[in-house]
């Protein structure tokens, strides 16, 4: 059963890299013990760009820490933390191809559904100083996923997912993946899963103006 190694949470800083500030909050921190998972999020923990990160839809961000091997050190010099591509919650015995948009979790005392796989961003690439890492993360589908909170609770590390309900087992986060990212010509793809009511919104909006 797909168990949670670490959990991390992250102020919002202000760096400076090649003579250019810029701000993210990417770098998280393992937390000791249970945390409050609200519907906004985790207590203690910021986005720097609030138009693409947070929401309801985006509360908590899962990676799995079983691709750390797949990064480093091929493609990633330094030995990988848990929270290295800036999750919230880094698991083992899980990834993208057993998750699907929609699956419902029991998580500690909340109760969370997957909204969409994550769209990488290209501050995770000035993290590690890897120019074409947004490119590595979208080709091999190593995404990682966000979930929306249905109940709140608190939520600690060694907390199990428990898959309570999968009302989209049409929908694994692969094959949404290759539809947002690598089949924008198919139309017909893009109404079925802008259909789906359980995919976030902005993926929605995103599909229907491919239909427009």
């Amino acid at each position: 059963m797909a168990t949670v190694a670490s959990l991390q949470v992250g102020k919002v800083r202000t760096l400076e890299s090649e003579g250019r500030f810029w701000t993210t909050a990417t770098f998280k921190e393992p937390v000791v013990g249970p945390v409050w998972l609200s519907r906004l999020g985790f207590a203690g923990d910021e986005q720097a760009d609030r138009k693409n990160h947070g929401g309801p839809d985006k509360a908590a961000l899962v990676y799995s820490a079983d691709h750390y091997a797949g990064w480093h050190p091929d493609v990633i010099s330094q030995p990988l933390p848990y929270g290295a591509f800036g999750e919230n919650l880094s698991v083992r015995g899980m990834q993208e191809a057993d998750v699907a948009v929609g699956d419902i979790y029991r998580l500690g005392g909340a109760t969370v559904q997957v909204s969409q796989p994550r769209q990488p961003c290209s501050k995770q690439a000035r993290r590690w100083g890897v120019a074409d890492l947004v490119v590595r993360i979208n080709q091999t589908g190593r995404t990682g996923w966000y979930l929306r909170v249905l109940e709140e609770g608190e939520v600690q590390a060694g907390d199990r997912f428990e898959l309570l309900d999968r009302p989209h087992p049409e929908w694994p986060l692969p094959l949404v993946h290759e539809i947002f990212h690598f089949r924008k010509k198919d139309l017909e793809a893009a109404r079925r899963l802008a259909a789906c009511p359980a995919l976030a919104l902005a993926w929605k909006r995103e599909l229907l103006r491919r239909l427009s």
